[in-house]
Protein backbone atom coordinates (compact mmCIF):
# COMPACT_ATOMS: atom_id res chain seq x y z
CA UNK A 1 0.00 0.00 0.00
CA UNK A 2 1.57 3.06 -1.07
CA UNK A 3 -0.14 6.77 -0.87
CA UNK A 4 -0.68 6.30 -4.59
CA UNK A 5 -2.88 3.64 -3.79
CA UNK A 6 -4.78 5.44 -0.91
CA UNK A 7 -5.50 8.40 -3.00
CA UNK A 8 -6.66 6.32 -5.73
CA UNK A 9 -9.22 3.90 -3.70
CA UNK A 10 -10.28 7.29 -1.99
CA UNK A 11 -10.80 8.91 -4.92
CA UNK A 12 -8.84 12.13 -3.59
CA UNK A 13 -5.46 13.45 -5.44
CA UNK A 14 -1.81 12.46 -3.74
CA UNK A 15 -1.88 16.27 -2.22
CA UNK A 16 -5.37 15.92 -0.57
CA UNK A 17 -3.52 12.24 1.03
CA UNK A 18 -0.91 14.54 2.15
CA UNK A 19 -2.85 17.21 3.80
CA UNK A 20 -4.65 14.64 5.79
CA UNK A 21 -1.24 12.77 6.82
CA UNK A 22 0.05 16.21 7.32
CA UNK A 23 -2.78 17.05 9.75
CA UNK A 24 -3.21 20.13 7.51
CA UNK A 25 -7.27 22.31 8.05
CA UNK A 26 -7.99 22.99 4.14
CA UNK A 27 -9.40 19.48 4.46
CA UNK A 28 -13.14 18.87 4.59
CA UNK A 29 -14.18 16.36 7.42
CA UNK A 30 -16.09 14.29 5.00
CA UNK A 31 -12.84 14.02 2.97
CA UNK A 32 -10.68 13.39 5.93
CA UNK A 33 -12.98 10.57 7.42
CA UNK A 34 -12.46 8.71 3.89
CA UNK A 35 -8.79 9.05 3.65
CA UNK A 36 -8.21 7.88 7.21
CA UNK A 37 -11.13 5.19 6.57
CA UNK A 38 -8.71 3.79 3.55
CA UNK A 39 -5.69 4.11 5.88
CA UNK A 40 -7.09 2.04 8.45
CA UNK A 41 -8.80 -0.60 6.52
CA UNK A 42 -5.41 -1.37 4.46
CA UNK A 43 -2.97 -0.87 7.67
CA UNK A 44 -1.21 1.81 5.83
CA UNK A 45 1.79 3.14 7.52
CA UNK A 46 3.11 6.79 6.90
CA UNK A 47 6.84 7.20 5.67
CA UNK A 48 9.13 10.50 5.45
CA UNK A 49 6.21 11.97 2.91
CA UNK A 50 4.43 12.23 6.44
CA UNK A 51 6.41 15.13 7.03
CA UNK A 52 3.89 16.88 10.01
CA UNK A 53 3.76 13.85 12.01
CA UNK A 54 7.04 13.57 12.33
CA UNK A 55 7.71 10.06 11.30
CA UNK A 56 10.96 8.87 9.57
CA UNK A 57 11.13 12.30 8.64
CA UNK A 58 15.36 13.49 8.21
CA UNK A 59 14.89 16.83 6.11
CA UNK A 60 16.68 15.09 3.31
CA UNK A 61 16.36 15.11 0.18
CA UNK A 62 17.90 12.33 -2.61
CA UNK A 63 19.67 14.08 -5.82
CA UNK A 64 20.35 11.83 -8.49
CA UNK A 65 22.79 13.29 -11.42
CA UNK A 66 24.43 10.83 -14.38
CA UNK A 67 27.79 12.64 -14.38
CA UNK A 68 28.74 15.09 -11.85
CA UNK A 69 31.82 16.19 -14.44
CA UNK A 70 29.56 17.93 -16.77
CA UNK A 71 29.27 21.85 -16.12
CA UNK A 72 25.89 21.90 -16.82
CA UNK A 73 24.61 18.84 -14.65
CA UNK A 74 27.72 19.98 -12.13
CA UNK A 75 26.09 23.91 -11.76
CA UNK A 76 22.20 22.12 -11.47
CA UNK A 77 23.31 20.39 -8.42
CA UNK A 78 24.76 23.04 -6.91
CA UNK A 79 21.54 25.44 -6.95
CA UNK A 80 19.93 22.45 -5.79
CA UNK A 81 21.60 21.85 -2.71
CA UNK A 82 21.87 26.00 -1.90
CA UNK A 83 18.39 26.01 -2.41
CA UNK A 84 17.80 22.87 0.37
CA UNK A 85 20.03 23.82 2.54
CA UNK A 86 18.57 27.40 2.57
CA UNK A 87 15.04 25.71 3.39
CA UNK A 88 16.75 23.61 6.39
CA UNK A 89 17.12 20.26 4.29
CA UNK A 90 20.19 18.46 3.62
CA UNK A 91 20.58 15.94 0.66
CA UNK A 92 22.33 13.02 -0.32
CA UNK A 93 23.44 12.98 -3.90
CA UNK A 94 23.91 9.84 -6.34
CA UNK A 95 26.22 9.85 -9.47
CA UNK A 96 24.41 7.44 -11.35
CA UNK A 97 26.09 7.22 -14.57
CA UNK A 98 23.98 6.68 -17.69
CA UNK A 99 22.83 2.85 -17.25
CA UNK A 100 19.39 1.65 -16.32
CA UNK A 101 20.50 -0.50 -13.59
CA UNK A 102 22.32 2.01 -11.98
CA UNK A 103 20.44 4.63 -12.02
CA UNK A 104 17.50 2.10 -10.31
CA UNK A 105 19.79 0.94 -7.65
CA UNK A 106 20.80 4.57 -7.30
CA UNK A 107 16.92 5.35 -6.55
CA UNK A 108 16.14 2.10 -4.33
CA UNK A 109 19.15 3.35 -2.09
CA UNK A 110 17.96 6.67 -2.00
CA UNK A 111 14.48 5.10 -0.72
CA UNK A 112 16.02 3.23 1.76
CA UNK A 113 17.61 6.19 3.07
CA UNK A 114 14.44 7.84 4.55
CA UNK A 115 14.35 10.78 2.30
CA UNK A 116 11.41 13.02 1.67
CA UNK A 117 11.75 13.45 -1.85
CA UNK A 118 13.58 12.65 -5.21
CA UNK A 119 15.24 15.12 -7.56
CA UNK A 120 16.53 13.82 -10.87
CA UNK A 121 19.01 16.59 -12.64
CA UNK A 122 19.03 16.31 -15.91
CA UNK A 123 16.96 14.72 -18.71
CA UNK A 124 18.57 11.54 -19.05
CA UNK A 125 17.04 10.01 -16.26
CA UNK A 126 13.98 9.58 -18.83
CA UNK A 127 13.42 6.92 -21.34
CA UNK A 128 11.09 6.24 -24.46
CA UNK A 129 9.94 2.78 -23.31
CA UNK A 130 7.59 2.69 -20.96
CA UNK A 131 9.36 0.02 -18.68
CA UNK A 132 12.45 1.50 -18.27
CA UNK A 133 10.59 4.32 -16.06
CA UNK A 134 9.20 2.36 -13.99
CA UNK A 135 12.07 2.77 -11.53
CA UNK A 136 10.88 6.32 -11.14
CA UNK A 137 7.19 5.49 -10.99
CA UNK A 138 7.61 2.48 -8.19
CA UNK A 139 9.54 5.92 -6.06
CA UNK A 140 6.83 8.46 -6.82
CA UNK A 141 4.45 5.93 -5.35
CA UNK A 142 6.24 6.23 -2.22
CA UNK A 143 7.22 9.94 -1.95
CA UNK A 144 7.24 13.26 -4.78
CA UNK A 145 9.78 12.69 -7.76
CA UNK A 146 10.78 16.10 -9.29
CA UNK A 147 12.46 16.13 -12.92
CA UNK A 148 14.73 18.85 -14.16
CA UNK A 149 14.64 19.37 -17.85
CA UNK A 150 12.54 16.19 -18.80
CA UNK A 151 8.55 15.18 -18.86
CA UNK A 152 7.02 12.05 -17.24
CA UNK A 153 3.42 11.27 -17.37
CA UNK A 154 3.39 9.37 -13.86
CA UNK A 155 1.23 10.28 -10.75
CA UNK A 156 3.60 12.02 -8.14
CA UNK A 157 6.16 13.24 -10.70
CA UNK A 158 6.68 16.65 -11.27
CA UNK A 159 8.72 18.69 -14.08
CA UNK A 160 10.20 21.78 -14.46
CA UNK A 161 11.86 22.49 -17.75
CA UNK A 162 13.41 25.17 -19.99
CA UNK A 163 10.97 24.79 -23.67
CA UNK A 164 14.09 23.24 -25.63
CA UNK A 165 12.54 22.86 -28.83
CA UNK A 166 11.37 26.79 -28.93
CA UNK A 167 14.67 28.11 -27.89
CA UNK A 168 16.49 25.54 -30.69
CA UNK A 169 13.82 27.03 -33.33
CA UNK A 170 14.38 30.49 -32.30
CA UNK A 171 18.29 30.48 -32.33
CA UNK A 172 18.15 28.41 -36.09
CA UNK A 173 16.10 30.87 -37.43
CA UNK A 174 17.85 33.97 -35.96
CA UNK A 175 21.21 32.34 -37.59
CA UNK A 176 19.74 31.32 -40.99
CA UNK A 177 18.62 35.35 -41.20
CA UNK A 178 21.59 36.59 -40.66
CA UNK A 179 23.00 35.44 -43.60
CA UNK A 180 24.22 31.91 -42.83
CA UNK A 181 22.39 29.37 -44.59
CA UNK A 182 24.49 26.66 -44.46
CA UNK A 183 24.31 25.64 -40.50
CA UNK A 184 25.73 22.36 -38.84
CA UNK A 185 23.92 21.26 -36.08
CA UNK A 186 26.34 19.48 -33.78
CA UNK A 187 24.99 17.66 -30.65
CA UNK A 188 26.23 15.15 -28.72
CA UNK A 189 22.94 13.60 -26.46
CA UNK A 190 19.76 11.66 -27.17
CA UNK A 191 18.04 12.82 -23.99
CA UNK A 192 14.74 13.50 -23.34
CA UNK A 193 15.98 17.52 -23.57
CA UNK A 194 18.40 16.27 -26.49
CA UNK A 195 15.56 15.49 -28.57
CA UNK A 196 13.83 18.26 -28.14
CA UNK A 197 17.07 20.90 -29.97
CA UNK A 198 17.39 18.44 -32.50
CA UNK A 199 13.34 18.65 -33.34
CA UNK A 200 13.93 22.22 -32.99
CA UNK A 201 17.07 23.00 -35.38
CA UNK A 202 15.58 20.46 -38.23
CA UNK A 203 11.57 22.28 -37.79
CA UNK A 204 13.90 25.72 -38.31
CA UNK A 205 15.44 24.37 -41.07
CA UNK A 206 12.85 22.77 -42.62
CA UNK A 207 11.04 26.08 -42.58
CA UNK A 208 14.02 28.01 -43.87
CA UNK A 209 15.06 25.86 -46.61
CA UNK A 210 11.69 24.08 -47.03
CA UNK A 211 13.77 21.00 -47.34
CA UNK A 212 14.73 18.28 -44.92
CA UNK A 213 18.29 19.08 -43.09
CA UNK A 214 18.69 15.72 -41.42
CA UNK A 215 22.55 15.90 -43.51
CA UNK A 216 23.40 18.96 -41.65
CA UNK A 217 23.41 17.37 -38.27
CA UNK A 218 26.21 15.66 -36.70
CA UNK A 219 26.15 13.47 -33.61
CA UNK A 220 29.21 13.58 -31.28
CA UNK A 221 30.63 10.13 -29.32
CA UNK A 222 33.27 11.28 -27.20
CA UNK A 223 34.23 12.40 -24.18
CA UNK A 224 32.49 16.04 -23.49
CA UNK A 225 35.74 17.06 -21.83
CA UNK A 226 38.07 16.24 -25.40
CA UNK A 227 37.61 19.79 -27.17
CA UNK A 228 40.87 18.19 -29.82
CA UNK A 229 38.56 15.20 -30.78
CA UNK A 230 35.49 17.42 -31.25
CA UNK A 231 37.58 19.46 -33.64
CA UNK A 232 38.78 16.59 -35.60
CA UNK A 233 34.93 15.48 -36.28
CA UNK A 234 34.31 18.61 -37.83
CA UNK A 235 37.43 18.63 -39.68
CA UNK A 236 36.07 15.11 -40.92
CA UNK A 237 32.99 16.42 -41.93
CA UNK A 238 35.13 19.30 -44.14
CA UNK A 239 37.19 16.42 -45.39
CA UNK A 240 34.55 14.93 -46.85
CA UNK A 241 33.10 17.58 -48.58
CA UNK A 242 29.88 19.05 -46.67
CA UNK A 243 30.37 22.44 -46.70
CA UNK A 244 29.08 24.71 -43.45
CA UNK A 245 29.75 28.33 -42.09
CA UNK A 246 28.15 27.89 -38.90
CA UNK A 247 27.68 25.61 -36.23
CA UNK A 248 24.76 25.42 -33.99
CA UNK A 249 25.86 23.33 -31.12
CA UNK A 250 23.66 21.77 -27.66
CA UNK A 251 25.97 22.78 -25.41
CA UNK A 252 28.95 25.57 -24.95
CA UNK A 253 31.52 22.64 -24.83
CA UNK A 254 30.59 21.74 -28.39
CA UNK A 255 30.44 25.11 -29.38
CA UNK A 256 33.84 26.63 -28.33
CA UNK A 257 35.27 23.04 -30.86
CA UNK A 258 33.82 25.15 -33.66
CA UNK A 259 35.30 28.08 -32.54
CA UNK A 260 38.73 26.64 -32.39
CA UNK A 261 37.62 24.59 -35.89
CA UNK A 262 37.28 28.28 -37.30
CA UNK A 263 39.78 29.51 -36.33
CA UNK A 264 42.16 26.29 -37.79
CA UNK A 265 40.45 26.59 -40.82
CA UNK A 266 41.32 30.64 -40.93
CA UNK A 267 37.95 31.93 -41.19
CA UNK A 268 36.99 34.98 -39.62
CA UNK A 269 34.05 35.32 -37.27
CA UNK A 270 31.66 35.81 -37.15
CA UNK A 271 31.97 37.69 -40.60
CA UNK A 272 32.27 34.46 -42.46
CA UNK A 273 31.71 31.57 -39.88
CA UNK A 274 29.19 31.99 -37.20
CA UNK A 275 29.04 29.62 -34.02
CA UNK A 276 25.90 29.93 -31.35
CA UNK A 277 25.88 27.50 -28.04
CA UNK A 278 23.58 26.24 -25.68
CA UNK A 279 23.53 26.90 -21.59
CA UNK A 280 25.01 30.30 -21.24
CA UNK A 281 27.50 28.63 -19.03
CA UNK A 282 30.82 30.34 -18.00
CA UNK A 283 32.70 28.68 -20.83
CA UNK A 284 30.85 31.09 -22.70
CA UNK A 285 32.90 33.90 -22.09
CA UNK A 286 36.35 31.89 -21.68
CA UNK A 287 36.80 32.15 -26.30
CA UNK A 288 37.50 35.17 -28.51
CA UNK A 289 35.27 36.36 -29.74
CA UNK A 290 33.14 35.43 -26.77
CA UNK A 291 30.49 32.52 -27.62
CA UNK A 292 26.57 33.51 -28.25
CA UNK A 293 24.95 31.03 -26.21
CA UNK A 294 21.20 30.05 -25.32
CA UNK A 295 20.32 30.50 -21.33
CA UNK A 296 17.98 28.02 -20.45
CA UNK A 297 17.60 29.77 -17.01
CA UNK A 298 19.04 26.79 -15.04
CA UNK A 299 18.64 29.00 -11.42
CA UNK A 300 14.87 29.62 -12.72
CA UNK A 301 14.59 25.93 -12.97
CA UNK A 302 15.97 25.00 -9.74
CA UNK A 303 14.57 27.85 -7.46
CA UNK A 304 10.92 26.44 -8.97
CA UNK A 305 11.85 23.17 -8.44
CA UNK A 306 12.33 23.60 -5.20
CA UNK A 307 9.61 25.92 -4.53
CA UNK A 308 7.45 22.91 -5.70
CA UNK A 309 8.57 19.96 -3.88
CA UNK A 310 8.59 21.97 -0.47
CA UNK A 311 4.86 22.99 -1.54
CA UNK A 312 3.73 19.28 -2.12
CA UNK A 313 5.47 18.25 1.17
CA UNK A 314 3.50 21.15 2.69
CA UNK A 315 0.45 19.48 1.35
CA UNK A 316 -0.28 22.18 -0.97
CA UNK A 317 -1.69 21.43 -5.13
CA UNK A 318 1.10 22.22 -7.11
CA UNK A 319 1.55 22.53 -11.02
CA UNK A 320 2.81 18.54 -12.30
CA UNK A 321 4.76 20.92 -15.49
CA UNK A 322 5.95 24.31 -15.60
CA UNK A 323 8.15 25.54 -18.67
CA UNK A 324 10.44 28.03 -18.62
CA UNK A 325 11.61 30.01 -22.20
CA UNK A 326 15.14 30.17 -22.91
CA UNK A 327 16.88 33.44 -24.14
CA UNK A 328 19.18 34.02 -26.38
CA UNK A 329 22.77 35.69 -25.14
CA UNK A 330 24.07 37.52 -28.06
CA UNK A 331 28.04 38.31 -28.17
CA UNK A 332 30.37 38.12 -30.57
CA UNK A 333 30.19 34.55 -32.30
CA UNK A 334 27.21 35.29 -34.54
CA UNK A 335 26.68 38.02 -36.65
Amino acid sequence: MTIYDISEKAGVSIATVSRVLNGSQNVSDKTRKKVLDIIDRYGYTPNAFARGLGLNTMRTMGIMCADSSDPYLAKAVYYIEQKLRASGYDSLLCCTGYAPETKAASMNLLLTKKVDGIILAGSNFVHDKESENKYIADAAAQIPVMLLNADLDIPNVYSVLSDAFSSMYEATVSVFQSGIKDILYFYNSNSYSGKHKLAGFLAAMKEQTASEADAMTQFYHGSHEDVHAMVDCLKNLRDKGLVFHGVIASDDMLALAAVKYAREMNYRIPEEFSVLGYNNSMLALCCEPELTSIDNKLETLCQHLITTLLGLLEGREMPKKTVFSGEIIRRGTTR
